[in-house]
């Protein structure tokens, strides 16, 4: 698919120049007329009867996210955003007093606030792995930071506060060398990046449908690995997650379904999996080349402006970017933009302390670009920077 047909199913871009990170969840008219049509059905014959109607995109859902992430249809489950998806993993793990769980800086604020509160509760203990030189894990560090007590390295692939990307891969023969679990959030990253669990090494990935998917809001997905989904006991069941067999007994469902719960938004699911399979159609080898591109230009764009400064880190980065300009604050820049029809989002320092808060960084203002965006988009977003 050329970038012409693309942006003509992305009526949105003709308007207004998104460069945030919600402009990455803009809805291709297919993705729209997928979660269109179960609307529609609701609407005339109730929600029983459409999601009836629906039973083969959503039986389709875990077909495609098993080829989108290299993975099989019983190791995905449909949830309803990536930080309740990336829970219902963490919280059904067995850790306790003496374990030791390792993650980085650069961890999602969510992720990190459900490791304190989990540590507190049963008594394990965190180890922060520091960065290397670029910025990204330090893989070494992380080697030397296994102890025979460390049961979990929980990571995310690319932080919401920059265009880092995490080495996943080399992390992934750490773990498996080791023995430990690896569990990977890839909100950001799925979508803008070719996520291949088999090549990763990961165990557990969560992600979302709104961001570089560019799926509905209030969509997410789970996806964890058979070997070791045993080993996770749900917080929470349901009859969509177990069956009642007897009075006093109960099977969980096999495989990711035991995660999912009976009551669901079915035009969201519909809707994702048309996302997904819009991507594919596409193809994520090119999605990533294109992305990345866009990224670099935009980086060297803003590079050349006086006052301006791009605070990515990484030895490879993404189509995230994140900069400051002297004289004016992040929010001051957001808004100005947004009034000459340029979205872009800040990253403030209360979700990212153990990265921005070390760096003297307050807040950054974040554009993040998607392969439906252009390169004359690139430069027009670099002169309105430079005017600010």
């Amino acid at each position: 698919m050329d970038i012409e047909t693309v942006r003509a199913e992305t009526p949105a871009c003709e308007h207004v120049l998104h460069f945030n990170n919600a402009g990455a969840s803009l809805m291709p008219l297919p993705v729209v007329a997928a979660l269109q049509g179960v609307l529609d059905d609701e609407v005339a014959l109730g929600g029983y009867e459409a999601e009836r109607r629906a039973a083969a995109d959503l039986t389709a859902f875990y077909d495609e996210f098993a080829a989108l992430l290299n993975g099989r249809s019983e190791e995905i489950a449909y949830v309803e955003n990536a930080t309740r998806a990336w829970d219902m993993a963490f919280y059904g793990l067995e850790l306790g007093p003496g374990d030791r769980v390792i993650t980085h800086g650069s961890e999602y604020v969510s992720n990190y606030l459900a490791l304190l509160q989990q540590a507190e509760r049963r008594g394990f203990e965190i180890d922060v792995v520091g960065s290397d030189e670029t910025g990204q894990i330090d893989v070494a560090a992380l080697e030397r930071a296994i102890r025979p007590e460390t049961k979990l390295i929980a990571i995310t692939h690319v932080p919401t506060q920059g265009g880092l990307v995490n080495p996943a891969e080399d992390v992934g023969r750490i773990a498996r060398a080791h023995g430990v679990l690896y569990m990977l959030d890839a909100c950001q990253s799925v979508g803008q990046i070719d996520v291949d669990v088999a090549r990763i090494g990961c165990d557990i990935l969560s992600g979302t449908g709104r961001k570089f998917l560019r799926g509905p809001r209030g969509t997410g997905f789970l996806w964890v690995r058979c070997e070791v989904v045993e080993r996770i006991d749900p917080p929470f069941l349901d009859l969509r997650a177990a069956n009642w067999t007897g009075p006093d007994s109960y099977e969980m469902a096999p495989g990711a379904r035991r995660f999912e719960t009976w009551e669901s938004f079915v035009a969201g699911r519909v809707g994702l999996m048309a996302a997904v399979r819009y991507a594919r159609g596409i193809g994520m080898a090119a999605i990533e080349a294109r992305v990345e591109t866009l990224g670099q230009q935009l980086r060297e764009a803003l590079d050349g402006l006086r006052g301006v400064s791009v605070h990515d880190r990484g030895a490879r980065k993404c189509g995230i970017v994140t900069l400051r300009k002297e004289g004016i604050a992040p929010a001051e820049m957001a808004a100005r933009l947004r009034e000459e029809g340029i979205n872009v989002s800040v990253s403030q320092v209360s979700s990212a302390r153990l990265d921005l808060g070390p760096r003297g960084i307050d807040a950054l203002l974040r554009a993040s670009v998607h392969y439906f965006n252009t390169e004359a988009e690139v430069v027009r977003f670099a002169e309105a920077v430079d005017r600010l």
